[in-house]
Protein backbone atom coordinates (compact mmCIF):
# COMPACT_ATOMS: atom_id res chain seq x y z
CA UNK A 1 0.00 0.00 0.00
CA UNK A 2 3.08 2.36 0.85
CA UNK A 3 4.33 1.42 -2.64
CA UNK A 4 1.65 1.99 -4.13
CA UNK A 5 0.87 5.67 -2.55
CA UNK A 6 4.43 6.61 -3.26
CA UNK A 7 3.85 5.74 -6.70
CA UNK A 8 6.52 3.21 -6.62
CA UNK A 9 4.01 -0.28 -7.04
CA UNK A 10 2.84 -2.08 -9.95
CA UNK A 11 2.92 -0.13 -13.68
CA UNK A 12 -0.76 -0.46 -13.52
CA UNK A 13 -1.49 1.41 -10.13
CA UNK A 14 0.81 3.75 -11.58
CA UNK A 15 -0.74 4.31 -14.62
CA UNK A 16 -4.64 4.61 -13.49
CA UNK A 17 -3.09 6.10 -9.96
CA UNK A 18 -4.63 3.23 -7.94
CA UNK A 19 -4.03 4.99 -4.24
CA UNK A 20 -6.59 4.26 -1.99
CA UNK A 21 -8.36 1.15 -0.40
CA UNK A 22 -11.69 0.88 -0.32
CA UNK A 23 -12.52 -2.59 0.13
CA UNK A 24 -10.42 -5.89 1.21
CA UNK A 25 -11.05 -9.81 1.55
CA UNK A 26 -9.21 -12.10 3.62
CA UNK A 27 -8.73 -15.62 2.51
CA UNK A 28 -6.18 -18.52 4.01
CA UNK A 29 -6.25 -20.65 1.15
CA UNK A 30 -4.53 -19.05 -2.14
CA UNK A 31 -7.11 -20.98 -4.50
CA UNK A 32 -10.37 -19.42 -2.68
CA UNK A 33 -8.71 -15.66 -3.28
CA UNK A 34 -8.14 -16.22 -6.48
CA UNK A 35 -11.32 -17.71 -7.26
CA UNK A 36 -13.12 -14.55 -5.40
CA UNK A 37 -10.78 -12.72 -7.56
CA UNK A 38 -11.88 -14.04 -10.72
CA UNK A 39 -15.39 -13.99 -9.90
CA UNK A 40 -15.04 -10.24 -9.01
CA UNK A 41 -13.30 -9.49 -12.49
CA UNK A 42 -16.54 -10.37 -14.63
CA UNK A 43 -19.06 -8.16 -12.62
CA UNK A 44 -20.06 -5.10 -13.66
CA UNK A 45 -18.44 -1.76 -11.88
CA UNK A 46 -22.15 -1.05 -10.59
CA UNK A 47 -22.07 -4.24 -8.68
CA UNK A 48 -18.44 -3.88 -7.33
CA UNK A 49 -19.34 -0.27 -5.98
CA UNK A 50 -22.29 -1.57 -4.66
CA UNK A 51 -20.17 -4.24 -2.87
CA UNK A 52 -17.66 -1.92 -1.74
CA UNK A 53 -20.79 0.61 0.12
CA UNK A 54 -21.90 -2.34 1.77
CA UNK A 55 -18.85 -2.31 4.20
CA UNK A 56 -17.49 0.93 3.64
CA UNK A 57 -20.39 3.00 3.10
CA UNK A 58 -18.77 6.72 2.90
CA UNK A 59 -16.08 5.12 0.27
CA UNK A 60 -13.14 6.32 2.38
CA UNK A 61 -9.66 5.17 2.09
CA UNK A 62 -9.01 2.07 4.31
CA UNK A 63 -5.55 1.96 3.49
CA UNK A 64 -4.50 4.32 6.48
CA UNK A 65 -6.04 2.52 9.54
CA UNK A 66 -4.69 -0.90 8.18
CA UNK A 67 -1.52 0.35 8.30
CA UNK A 68 -1.91 2.15 11.64
CA UNK A 69 -1.93 5.52 9.82
CA UNK A 70 -3.97 8.68 10.59
CA UNK A 71 -4.87 10.25 7.15
CA UNK A 72 -4.38 14.03 8.31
Amino acid sequence: MTQHKNGTGSIFAKKYNVVDLLYFEEYTDIQQAIARETQLKNWHRDWKINLIKTLNPDMKDLSYSFLGQDPD
